[in-house]
């Protein structure tokens, strides 16, 4: 057996019970493929209750499920021709938009088609700071979120840009649609956010590691008889899950972010089928400095797909209920 690395334990909730184990895994443990996960419990890595388990295994309110991670295995990241749009590009850097479902760069169940693996066909140099898994990636998006990315071509410019989102200089603003009808026109949220206690990939305001988080939201835009609100969003920290965070702990789930609270149930099917896998959040305008010539540089891009159509369809509905 291969050694472990970490163990991780889950407690079955009353409203999990009833779940396949390897479905709620993969929803405890979002970082993680499926099929990778069915693969550990298939190896043995997955105990519930100390024994172990078929994937198919129905969990039970109050099972404890313990995962061994094993030691990760070295990853060979090659190049594959998946598409990707590259606005700007020069001997420095690459601005792109990353598409919803893509992973930003591999680990353990996804040592394939992620955003690396694009970047490695697609342009010739990236920076080597970040290692043979993340050469180029300065900062990430999460996979069910869409936007624009700035890449390092080199380690000079990956340095520079880092010390940018580091101390703050970047500016980085996001359009979400949420769940719920938001009174106030404009906000700033003040909380910390660190790694949940209990649940380790998910992230929360209460955690004993938060760390200090800053984000502004004005309303754009309200659907009142879809119960909805378009929002754009800055964010002065770079946490991790920040926006989602924030926004679900003042009761406005992002739709389609089902790891901090949206409910699938609570928009109509039309719009939950435009929707896919992805979240209603995309970060559409970015500013930094460039590494070399440090002249301030912005790019925007309209809405991407699915988050046009899902705003579209919205309007439309709206419009119809009216």
């Amino acid at each position: 057996m291969k050694k472990t690395a970490e163990v991780l334990e889950f407690e079955v909730s009353p409203q999990q019970a009833g779940e396949r184990l390897d479905l709620f895994l993969s929803r405890v443990y979002p970082e993680l493929s499926r099929s990778y996960l069915k693969k550990l419990i298939e190896e043995g890595f997955v105990l519930v209750g100390g024994k172990e388990r078929k994937p198919s295994y129905k969990i039970k309110e109050g099972d404890v499920v313990q995962l061994l991670l094993p030691e990760p295995e070295p990853i060979e990241v090659k190049p594959q021709n998946i598409p990707i749009e590259i606005l700007y590009e020069d001997s420095d850097i690459a601005v792109i938009v990353k598409p919803c479902g893509l992973v930003v760069h591999p680990s353990p169940g996804y040592t394939s088609g992620t955003l690396v693996n694009a970047l490695l066909y697609h342009i010739k140099d990236l920076s080597s700071i970040g290692g043979t898994e993340r050469p180029g990636i300065v900062h990430r998006l999460d996979k069910e979120t869409s936007g624009l990315m700035v890449v390092a071509k080199n380690d000079m410019s990956h340095r520079k840009l880092s010390r940018q989102f580091a101390q703050r200089k970047t500016e980085k603003l996001y359009r979400a649609m949420v769940k719920g009808l938001v009174e106030q026109e404009h906000m700033v949220v003040e909380l910390p956010v660190g790694r949940h206690p209990i649940h380790r990939k998910k992230f929360s305001t209460f955690s004993p590691a938060s760390r200090p988080a800053k984000s502004e939201f004005w309303v754009l835009e309200r659907f009142k008889k879809l119960d909805l609100t378009l929002l754009k969003v800055k964010i002065y920290t770079g946490r991790t899950h920040q926006i989602r965070v924030h926004l679900s702990s003042l009761g406005y789930p992002i739709l389609g972010d089902t790891t901090y609270g949206f409910k699938r149930s609570s928009v109509p099917e039309e719009i939950i089928k435009l929707l896919g896998e992805c979240n209603m959040l995309v970060a559409y305008k970015l500013g930094f400095y460039h590494p070399t010539r440090e002249e301030w540089m912005e790019f925007e891009i309209e809405d991407p797909e699915p988050f046009k159509s899902v705003l579209e369809r919205a309007r439309e509905l709206e419009r119809s209920l009216s």
